[in-house]
Formats: structure tokens, sequence, C-alpha cells
């Protein structure tokens, strides 16, 4: 950032931090649900800027985090097979399974390519016509519609040895799960500006009524996710808990309409396991029957078996927002980026990989009691 650039960026969130000081009554807590504002909110410094009373929760907004270890297990055995490529996002290769992960099976022979779209993945596939290329399908509405779209190019193209292992899964209903545990409090939520953009801001309304929770859509950048707060935070005094969209240049009341026509013409809604926060109904996107031959777990015969979490690995706990990663026995000891034992130290926009890049190995307990406080 030029120095020009930042002085306007702090002419613009300064007058927001201090109507956010002016504003808080009480001790608030909100959930930034979006893995990419936990990220932003830790590289700008923005708990810095915040008073003690407003406590800020990281969500299961990350796709890498929430990726069951089954599902994980299901990518490993298929890259182990003679006859398969797996393309796959940089950030999930070292997500470790029950067993391994896919560097470990690269590192033992394994073909293992990191593309950056499912598109690349499709064009892997079509200049070699004598493999399977297949693409681990994990994320959220952001990028469940490309991978949509790669499937019907697929079909176009006849190109036949493409194939999917479908683990994307759809955010409304691992919100209203997640605001149904008792045990979690939280007074407002911070919503995803990417998955928004897509499933729309009116998505969250039965969300808010439900739970008579007020819910802000924003940006990635300092003063979208200050104006996003304080948005919440006058919600909160007033009493009156609404869907406010801070990001009208991305996100519109409806959405991406035709994002959503090609999510169901590929896709449709199922049961779907999320890691720390269980099975959750309706929550999953798997291929329409018409789309069948491109499921890799149906073509290659590989069954989802029941997995364990590590040991002591506190993950589940962190993406409902009911621990911070220093509450974690593993956290910057046993479990760092070079060794990561759970997912949210592995992924770029993992809690636990915030934390440690940013707020260094390990915060002190004093620390961590008043963020919670």
């Amino acid at each position: 950032m030029r120095c020009a650039d930042e002085f306007r960026s702090r002419e613009i969130t300064t007058p927001l931090v201090e109507e956010i000081v002016r504003s808080l009554k009480r001790p608030v807590r909100i959930m930034e649900v979006c893995g990419t504002h936990t990220m932003s909110i830790f590289r700008h410094g923005i708990r810095s800027l915040l008073p003690d009373s407003l406590t800020l929760l990281s969500g299961p907004g990350c796709p890498v985090c929430v990726t069951p270890a089954s599902h994980i297990d299901a990518f490993i055995k298929a890259a182990n097979l003679p006859q398969v490529t797996i393309a796959t996002f940089g950030d999930l290769i070292r997500v470790p399974g029950s067993k391994g992960s896919l560097a470990a099976a690269r590192a033992g022979g394994a073909r293992v390519e990191i593309v950056y779209s499912p598109m690349d993945a499709l064009t892997l596939a079509a200049q070699e016509p004598g493999r399977i290329v297949l693409f681990p399908a994990i994320g959220f509405e952001t990028t469940a519609p490309t991978i949509a779209a790669t499937i019907l190019q697929a079909e176009r193209s006849g190109i036949t040895n493409f194939m999917i292992i479908a683990a994307c899964k759809t955010m409304p209903q691992a919100l209203e799960a997640l605001m149904a545990d008792p045990e979690l409090q939280v007074d407002a939520l911070l919503c995803p500006g990417h998955v928004s953009a897509i499933i729309g801001a009116d998505a969250y309304r039965p969300l808010a009524e439900r739970f008579h929770l007020g819910c802000a859509v924003a940006g990635f950048e300092p003063a979208d996710i200050l104006a996003g707060l304080l948005s919440l935070i006058r919600q909160i005094n007033n009493d009156a808990p609404r869907i406010d969209n801070c990001y009208t240049r991305a996100v519109t009341a409806q959405g991406n309409i035709k994002a959503q026509a090609l999510l169901n013409e590929v896709f449709e809604s199922a049961d779907s396991e999320w890691r720390g926060l269980g099975t959750i109904p309706g929550s999953g996107l798997v291929l329409r029957e018409k789309y069948r031959r491109f499921d890799g777990l149906h073509q290659l015969e590989i069954p989802l078996l029941p997995s364990k979490e590590p040991k002591g690995c506190r993950c589940g706990d962190i993406l409902k927002g009911r621990l911070l990663p220093p509450d974690c026995p593993l956290y910057g000891t046993a479990c760092t980026p070079l060794q990561p034992i759970g997912p949210c130290m592995v992924s770029n926009e993992g809690t636990c990989a915030a934390y440690y890049r940013y707020s260094g190995q390990k915060e002190s307990r004093r620390q961590t009691q008043v963020e919670r406080s």
C-alpha cells in the first residue's frame, strides 16, 4: 500500500473506530463468519483498534477447515489409485486426514497436482486422456458455481476422464445449526461477502428472524469490516436486528441469479458432515442423477468411512466459536503451520493459522480471557 493510500485508509477507518467506541453500551460478542474476514481482521490489526468489550469470534467460514477427515481420507484413497491424478487447490494438500495427507501421498508417489480453478483440472484431463483427473470439490456457494460450470463444460466437450468428489457446503444451514447451540453466546453476525454475492443478503433473513439476531454483510477492507461492526452494534443497542447490506458494490438482496441457476442445474442439496459441527441437514451439495458419471466416489467405488479427530485437537470447538486457538492444548506446540495437526492450522483462512501468524506462537492466557470476556 502506498503512503497516500494508507493515509486515505486512516482517514476512513479512524472515525469508524471512534464511533464504535462511542456506541458500545455493554460487552458485545460478534462472530465473523468468513475466513477471509478473519484473515483481514488479523492482517490489518483491527482487534488492536477495538475496545476490550467488543469480542470478535471466528466462525465456520473456512471451507478447508470444515471438510471432515472422512472426505480427506477419500481424496487420499483416490490419489493412491494408479490411474488417478488429483488436481487440487493448494490449501487442501497438507490438511490431515485420519492417516496422512495429500502431500504425504504425493511424497509416496501419487500424482497430486495443484491447480487454481476446477477449469484447470478439466484442462489437465483433456491433456491426459489416459488418466482419470479428479478434483476435490470443496468450498461454499462462492466456489460451487465454478465447479458446476466445469461439469457442464466437461459434458459439452465429451471429456470422460474428469471427475469430482463433491464436498461443497452451503452456509445458511450451518449458521442455523450453530445459532441453535445454547452454549454459544453470539450477539450478531458479520456475514461473508463472497458467499453473499451469490446467495444474496436476503438469504440471512430467516436466521435473523428466528434468532432475533443482527446480521451485516461486509466486504474485506478495514473500512468495510468496521462499517459492518458499527451497524451490528447499533442494531444491538436499538434491539432492532435486521439484515444490513454494507457491501452493496458486490452484493444485492437476491444475489447472483445466473450462478444460482448453475448450482440448481448440476447439484442438489443433501445432508452433509461438517468438521466440528456434525451432520447438518440440507447443508451439502451432491451431483444430480444426470451428472452422476462425474461422481468420483461412485465411479471409483470409494466409500466415505467414519473417522476420528486427532487426539487433543480442538478445531471443532474453535470452528464453533466456543474456544480461541490458544485454548487448544496443541496450539503452538505440537500443532504449528509447519507440522499441522488440525485443519484450522493449515488453511490460509484457518483461525489457528491466523492467530499463529499475526499474534505469535502463544498468546498469554490473560489476553485470551480478555478477548473472551
